[in-house]
C-alpha cells in the first residue's frame, strides 16, 4: 500500500500457533515470504482500532478486525513450482481449465499441518481472500480482480472441512491467472509471472439465521464522494449499506447510500424511485444442505435470499422501513404492513448503535494515517433477540486517488453546440485530446434482457481495438460492471480493458444510481479513467445523430464502433465534477 504509515512485514507478524479464537494474536502467519497488500491493510486497520478506539467508550458496539491467518507468498511459490503450473496458467485458456488444474495439484505438505490444526478448532464460516503483492496499491489496486471463497465449515468430519479449506485456497491461487486478471495486468503494464499471492483466512462476520449465515449490514465507506448531492461536500464522504454479505455492494448491486455528515438526508429520488431501487435480494453463506460439488466457482457455498426471507429470519430489525400507500409515505420500522424499504433509518438516524460516528472516526483516522482519502469495508451484526452486543468488523482499508490538477470548465463550454455530451456528474480530472474511437450501445433497441449479450459484443470489439493498440470512449446504459444484468451491463475489466473514457447513461426503463462501493468503481478511480453519468431527463444530452453518421468500423446487433476523422477533446473538472466531450 502507498501510504505514510510503515508497511508491515512478515517479521512483524506472529507465527500461527494452531489456535484461532483462543489465540492472543488477532493476526498470525503460516509460511513466509510476503503477506500481500490486503493483509497489510488489515494489520494497519487493527493498529488503528487498538490506538484510537477505547472499548470503554463504545460499550454498545464491539469494534475489531475479525481474526485472520495469512498464508504467506512462499507457499504460493512452492505450489506453483512443484506442480509445474506456470506454463498452463499463463496460456490463453478458459478459467475453468485453469481452476481444474489447480484443484488437481498437490498442496505443499509441510504447511498442511498448520491449516489442519486451524480447521480442527474452528466450526464457523471462513472467508478465503486474496492478498497479492499488488492489491490495494494506490494507483493499481486490483480490487475485486482476484477470487474470494467463503466456506460454511460446519461439517462434522474434520477431513471434509480440511479438504474444503484447501480447495478454497487453490481457487484463490487460480484466480491470479483468470481472464479478467490477465486483462488487468495488460492494462497496468505489470508482468503476471512476477505476481505472488498470499491468502487470508478470516472469520466471517455474521450470525446464524436458520440455514443462512450473514451480517445484518455490510458497508463500504469512502472519505471522498465523487457524486455528492444536496448540502454535502465531496470531502464529507459517502457510505453504501446493504443487508447480508458485502458481495451485493462490491458487485454493484442495489444499496442504500448516504453522507455520514447528513444521515437523515434521503437521496434526491421520489418515493416511486426508492421503491424500484431498494434492495430486494441478499447474499449469505449456505449452512444447510451441501450444494453440488463446484470448487471452480466463487459462489459454491453462497446462496441468495429475498427480503421476505430476511423478515422471517428477523434480520430486518433496525434496518428496514415500510411504505404506506394510503398516505404515500415511508415510515421507520416494520411494525405495519406494507412493502419494505431498506433505508437503514433506525440504524443511521437514531444512533442506538453508534454506527455513523464510528464510521466517520474510522475514515478520518485512516485518512490522516495514510495521507490520502480512503475506502473502508465493514460488516455489522445486530442480534434481533438482543442477547449479544452488536459487533462491527473492520474488513479492509485502501487509499483512494483524488487528483488535484486544476481544470476549469466555463458554463458556455457545457452548453456548446460542438459537444458530443456534457455532464455535471463526472469522475476524474484532466484533459484528453487523442481519442478517435467510440463504442456505444444502440439506444433505440436497448433492452435489459440483452445486457449479457451486449457485454459479449463489447468484449469482441474491445479485443480488436486492443490488438490495434488504440483507446476508446465507451457509452452504455445502467451500471457498468454490475453483477446484476437488470441494473446494467455486466462487463468485467477484460471486456473493456482499452476504454479510456466511460459514459453511463440512463433511459426511462434503465434509471439507477451509481454504486460507488463496487470494486469496479474503485478500480476505475485508481486507474484514473474518466467516468460520465448522464440522465435521460437531465439538461445535457448525448448527440446520437452525430454518432450515427460517423464512419462505422463494426456494427453488431446491439453495439456500434465508430471512428472520427478528428480527435475528440475530453475535459473534466474534478473539483466541480463537471465534464465535456467536444467534437
Amino acid at each position: 500500500m502507498n501510504h505514510k504509515a510503515a508497511i508491515p512485514t512478515v517479521k512483524n507478524i506472529p507465527r500461527f500457533d494452531r489456535q484461532f479464537f483462543e489465540s492472543e494474536n488477532v493476526i498470525s502467519l503460516v509460511g513466509g515470504g510476503s503477506i500481500g497488500g490486503k493483509a497489510s491493510g488489515l494489520v494497519f486497520a487493527h493498529k488503528v482500532i487498538q490506538n484510537n478506539f477505547n472499548p470503554e467508550d463504545y460499550k454498545d458496539l464491539q469494534i475489531s478486525v475479525p481474526r485472520i491467518v495469512v498464508i504467506g507468498t512462499n507457499i504460493f511459490d512452492a505450489f506453483m513450482k512443484r506442480n509445474d503450473l506456470y506454463e498452463l496458467a499463463l496460456d490463453d485458456i478458459p478459467d475453468d481449465r485453469i481452476t481444474n488444474a489447480f484443484q488437481k495439484a498437490e498442496f505443499p505438505a509441510e504447511f498442511a499441518g498448520d491449516l489442519r490444526g486451524l480447521i480442527s478448532s474452528v466450526h464457523s464460516p471462513l472467508a478465503l481472500r486474496s492478498s497479492s503483492m499488488l492489491e490495494d496499491a494506490m494507483y493499481e489496486p486490483f480490487a475485486g480482480v482476484y477470487g474470494t471463497k467463503m466456506i460454511p465449515n460446519n461439517q462434522s468430519d474434520i477431513v471434509i472441512r480440511f479438504k474444503k479449506l484447501i480447495e478454497a485456497v487453490k481457487f484463490v491461487y487460480a484466480s491470479v491467472f483468470f481472464r479478467e486478471a490477465k486483462a488487468y495486468f495488460d492494462m497496468t503494464g505489470h508482468s503476471l509471472i512476477k505476481e505472488k499471492m498470499a491468502v487470508i483466512i478470516q472469520e466471517v462476520v455474521g450470525l446464524s439465521f436458520g440455514d443462512r449465515y450473514y451480517p445484518s449490514v455490510s458497508g463500504v465507506a469512502r472519505s471522498y464522494n465523487y457524486y455528492a448531492y444536496g448540502h454535502a461536500k465531496p470531502e464529507e464522504g459517502v457510505v453504501d449499506l446493504a443487508l447480508g454479505l458485502g458481495k451485493t455492494i462490491v458487485d454493484g448491486g442495489l444499496v442504500w447510500s448516504f453522507c455520514p455528515e447528513y444521515p437523515k438526508a434521503s437521496p434526491p429520488s421520489t418515493i416511486s424511485d426508492l421503491l424500484k431501487t431498494t434492495q430486494t435480494e441478499f447474499w449469505s453463506v449456505n449452512m444447510g444442505k451441501a450444494p453440488a460439488y463446484d470448487p471452480i466457482h466463487e459462489t459454491e457455498f453462497l446462496t441468495k435470499g429475498s427480503i421476505s426471507d430476511a423478515e422471517k429470519n428477523k434480520s430486518l430489525y433496525m434496518i428496514a422501513s415500510t411504505y404506506q400507500p394510503q398516505n404515500d409515505r415511508i415510515v421507520m420500522g416494520i411494525g405495519a404492513d406494507g412493502p419494505r424499504v431498506l433505508n437503514f433509518a433506525q440504524l443511521i438516524q437514531m444512533n442506538n448503535i453508534p454506527l455513523t460516528p464510528v464510521i466517520k472516526k474510522l475514515m478520518k483516522t485512516c485518512e490522516k494515517e495514510l495521507g490520502a482519502p480512503v475506502e473502508i469495508e465493514f460488516a455489522l451484526t445486530i442480534d434481533p433477540n438482543k442477547k449479544a452486543t452488536p459487533r462491527l468488523g473492520f474488513l479492509q482499508v485502501r487509499p483512494m486517488v483524488v487528483s488535484d490538477e486544476k481544470v476549469e470548465i466555463k458554463e458556455e463550454e457545457l452548453t456548446s453546440d460542438k459537444n458530443l455530451l456534457a455532464s455535471e456528474r463526472v469522475l476524474g480530472n484532466g484533459i484528453l485530446s487523442d481519442l478517435y474511437d467510440v463504442v456505444y450501445v444502440k439506444p433505440d433497441i436497448f433492452k435489459k434482457e440483452n445486457t449479457r449479450l451486449i457485454a459479449a459484443e463489447i468484449n469482441g470489439i474491445n479485443l480488436k481495438i486492443k490488438n490495434d493498440n488504440r483507446r476508446y470512449l465507451l457509452i452504455g446504459f445502467g451500471r457498468w460492471g454490475s453483477s446484476d444484468p437488470w441494473l446494467g451491463i455486466p462487463v468485467d475489466w477484460g471486456h473493456i480493458s482499452n476504454a479510456r473514457v466511460i459514459v453511463e447513461a440512463t433511459l426511462p426503463d434503465m434509471h439507477v444510481e451509481l454504486s460507488q462501493g463496487s470494486h469496479f468503481f474503485h478500480n476505475l478511480t485508481s486507474l484514473q479513467l474518466f467516468y460520465f453519468c448522464i440522465s435521460h431527463s437531465g439538461k445535457y444530452k448525448i448527440d446520437w445523430d452525430w454518432l450515427n453518421i460517423q464512419e462505422k468500423i463494426s456494427d453488431t446487433d446491439n453495439v456500434c464502433h465508430i471512428r472520427t476523422k478528428e480527435p475528440l477533446k475530453v475535459k473534466v473538472d474534478g473539483r466541480n465534477r463537471m465534464g465535456v466531450i467536444s467534437r
